[in-house]
Protein backbone atom coordinates (compact mmCIF):
# COMPACT_ATOMS: atom_id res chain seq x y z
CA UNK A 1 0.00 0.00 0.00
CA UNK A 2 1.36 3.43 -0.92
CA UNK A 3 -0.14 6.47 0.79
CA UNK A 4 0.55 10.01 -0.44
CA UNK A 5 0.09 12.81 2.08
CA UNK A 6 0.25 16.33 0.60
CA UNK A 7 1.85 19.11 2.67
CA UNK A 8 0.90 22.78 2.44
CA UNK A 9 4.07 23.49 0.42
CA UNK A 10 3.08 20.94 -2.26
CA UNK A 11 5.58 18.33 -1.03
CA UNK A 12 4.43 14.75 -0.65
CA UNK A 13 5.45 12.16 1.90
CA UNK A 14 4.83 8.62 0.77
CA UNK A 15 4.67 5.66 3.12
CA UNK A 16 4.82 2.09 1.88
CA UNK A 17 3.67 -0.19 4.66
CA UNK A 18 3.95 -3.93 4.85
CA UNK A 19 4.31 -6.15 7.90
CA UNK A 20 8.02 -6.36 7.24
CA UNK A 21 9.11 -2.84 6.32
CA UNK A 22 8.26 0.81 6.08
CA UNK A 23 9.89 3.04 3.50
CA UNK A 24 9.77 6.82 3.64
CA UNK A 25 10.00 8.69 0.35
CA UNK A 26 9.75 12.47 0.29
CA UNK A 27 8.84 14.09 -3.01
CA UNK A 28 8.62 17.68 -4.18
CA UNK A 29 6.62 18.41 -7.31
CA UNK A 30 6.82 14.75 -8.31
CA UNK A 31 10.63 14.54 -7.92
CA UNK A 32 12.20 12.40 -5.22
CA UNK A 33 14.14 14.67 -2.86
CA UNK A 34 15.61 12.05 -0.56
CA UNK A 35 16.88 8.53 -0.80
CA UNK A 36 14.34 6.02 0.47
CA UNK A 37 15.36 4.27 3.66
CA UNK A 38 14.42 0.67 4.30
CA UNK A 39 13.13 -0.13 7.76
CA UNK A 40 12.59 -3.81 8.47
CA UNK A 41 10.74 -4.14 11.78
CA UNK A 42 10.56 -7.94 11.56
CA UNK A 43 14.37 -8.27 11.47
CA UNK A 44 14.98 -5.04 13.45
CA UNK A 45 17.07 -3.33 10.76
CA UNK A 46 17.40 0.09 9.17
CA UNK A 47 19.35 0.02 5.92
CA UNK A 48 20.81 -3.32 7.02
CA UNK A 49 21.98 -2.11 10.46
CA UNK A 50 20.69 -4.49 13.15
CA UNK A 51 19.06 -2.94 16.23
CA UNK A 52 18.80 -4.59 19.66
CA UNK A 53 15.07 -3.92 20.10
CA UNK A 54 12.05 -2.32 18.44
CA UNK A 55 12.09 0.74 20.72
CA UNK A 56 15.64 1.68 19.68
CA UNK A 57 14.80 1.05 16.03
CA UNK A 58 11.66 3.22 16.19
CA UNK A 59 13.32 6.14 17.97
CA UNK A 60 16.22 6.03 15.52
CA UNK A 61 13.86 5.88 12.53
CA UNK A 62 11.98 8.89 13.86
CA UNK A 63 15.20 10.85 14.39
CA UNK A 64 16.45 10.00 10.89
CA UNK A 65 13.11 10.92 9.30
CA UNK A 66 13.04 14.29 11.08
CA UNK A 67 16.59 15.07 10.03
CA UNK A 68 15.89 14.10 6.42
CA UNK A 69 13.49 17.05 6.27
CA UNK A 70 16.50 19.25 7.08
CA UNK A 71 18.63 17.75 4.31
CA UNK A 72 20.29 14.82 6.11
CA UNK A 73 21.14 11.92 3.80
CA UNK A 74 21.47 8.75 5.88
CA UNK A 75 24.00 6.06 5.07
CA UNK A 76 24.47 2.63 6.60
CA UNK A 77 27.74 3.78 8.21
CA UNK A 78 26.17 6.87 9.82
CA UNK A 79 23.24 4.81 11.12
CA UNK A 80 25.70 2.33 12.68
CA UNK A 81 27.63 5.18 14.30
CA UNK A 82 24.39 6.65 15.70
CA UNK A 83 23.36 3.24 17.06
CA UNK A 84 26.78 2.79 18.70
CA UNK A 85 26.36 6.18 20.40
CA UNK A 86 22.79 5.47 21.45
CA UNK A 87 23.68 2.07 22.94
CA UNK A 88 26.79 3.34 24.74
CA UNK A 89 29.40 1.59 22.59
CA UNK A 90 31.04 4.95 21.86
CA UNK A 91 31.20 8.25 23.76
CA UNK A 92 30.37 11.73 22.49
CA UNK A 93 34.11 12.44 22.16
CA UNK A 94 34.61 9.29 20.12
CA UNK A 95 31.62 10.27 17.98
CA UNK A 96 33.25 13.60 17.12
CA UNK A 97 36.50 11.88 16.11
CA UNK A 98 34.65 9.29 14.01
CA UNK A 99 32.64 11.98 12.26
CA UNK A 100 35.80 13.96 11.48
CA UNK A 101 37.18 10.87 9.75
CA UNK A 102 33.89 9.98 8.06
CA UNK A 103 32.84 13.34 6.70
Amino acid sequence: MLVRIPNSNKNNVNFENTKKRRIFVIEKNGNRMYKAIQIDRENLTIMGVVFPDIETLNSTANAIGSNMFEGFKPTKKIIQIYLDLKTGKITNSQLIEILKETI
